[in-house]
């Protein structure tokens, strides 16, 4: 709870109670997706996107040796529908479904009931931290999960720098107020020279923790992480802070924990915090390009065969909304990172 005494946030913490509150946080009190929802996620647009998404996890696991032992963790796994089509399409490969060892990482109580709703005779692990999982060769999937990361922000005055902060004093009179600070400080923390050629700096201290305990994992136990999100590639960061409520943009201030407080991903930090781990690389592609090249209108057209005007009108439209370049198709980003000796590109 906020008090008095603490009622000055830095951006991230604002963010991390807005959206995390045990009693008060958007996420941890409702389920957001879907059309009743706040946001619609891919895989609730179209069961193709899942399908996809599972062909290439089965070739990817090929390309670690078909382990017959292995982790397939999905990261915020949501409302869970692109688990339950993952599993759906698992089950044509029996050799795969038996070595795979099921985990949702997933900190909102009110998300994993729903989860466990989907999932009733299903062998699922729900863990609230990934560094616990076994130590086998492990897959992650983070579709739409590092944007909902709370960020900080920081703006070059001159030769100063200045974090964001927002007072929560007064409840219905919030505002946004900025600190010097020591960026150096920051730098160390985090390993990295984020203020180089930067102007503003933008991002998510828990994001990049994820970051380098997933990277830690695959670089122990081998595997990869394919990560979806809205973001862009340019090196200069910028303010992409935004709330989303009812499908519409929101003031970030008002009507805090009930709306969907979320950013873009700079790939470009991606990139750079990965190539600091050493050991690693990545592929980075649009939607658009990943799920044209894995063959989703291919797919698309032999699910539409033998269907009515209506359900092939349906399948497409749907399909259109994943891969246009307008829509989901260029702002959306596909991103694998995986052990240095592995070749595998499927997508890229």
């Amino acid at each position: 709870m906020i008090s008095k005494k603490n009622c000055n946030l830095s951006l991230d913490k604002f963010i991390n109670f807005s959206l995390y509150d045990n009693k008060n946080g958007y996420y941890m009190k409702k389920n957001p997706f879907g059309k009743k929802g706040d946001f619609i996620t891919a895989p609730n647009i179209s069961r193709l996107f899942s399908e996809i998404i599972a062909i290439w996890i089965v070739t990817f696991w090929q390309s670690l040796g078909s382990p017959k032992k292995f982790n397939l963790i999905e990261i915020g796994a949501g409302n869970g529908e692109m688990m339950k089509v993952l599993i759906e399409s698992f089950k044509n490969f029996p050799d795969f479904f038996k070595s795979c060892n099921l985990i949702i990482h997933e900190i909102s109580p009110s998300l994993i009931k729903v989860q466990k709703h989907k999932f009733l005779n299903n062998k699922i692990t729900w863990v609230s931290q990934i560094n616990k999982i076994k130590k086998n060769p492990s897959i992650f999937i983070a579709n739409e999960f590092f944007d909902s990361c709370p960020i900080k922000q920081f703006r070059k005055d001159k030769t100063f720098w200045f974090e964001k902060f927002v007072n929560l004093e007064k409840k219905n009179k919030p505002f946004f107020y900025e600190k010097k600070i020591n960026i150096k400080k920051i730098e160390k923390k985090i390993n990295l020279k984020i203020s180089q050629n930067q102007n503003f700096i933008e991002y998510s201290a828990i994001g990049l923790k994820y970051l380098k305990d997933i990277t830690k994992i695959i670089k122990q136990n081998t595997g990869g992480l394919l990560l979806i999100d809205y973001g862009y590639t340019a090196k200069k960061m910028r303010n992409t802070l935004q709330a989303i409520s009812n499908h519409k943009f929101a003031n970030i201030l008002e009507n805090i924990g009930n709306v969907d407080i979320t950013h873009n991903i700079n790939f470009n930090l991606f990139e750079k915090y990965t190539k600091n781990m050493g050991g690693l690389k990545h592929n980075l592609t649009s939607q658009r390009d990943f799920l044209i090249k894995m063959g989703i209108k291919e797919r698309a057209d032999i699910i539409s065969k033998n269907q009515s005007f209506l359900k092939k009108a349906d399948i497409f439209y749907r399909l259109e909304r994943l891969v246009d370049k307008k829509q989901m198709g260029n702002l959306f980003k596909v991103m694998l990172i995986k052990n240095e000796k592995n070749k595998f590109k499927l997508g890229f």
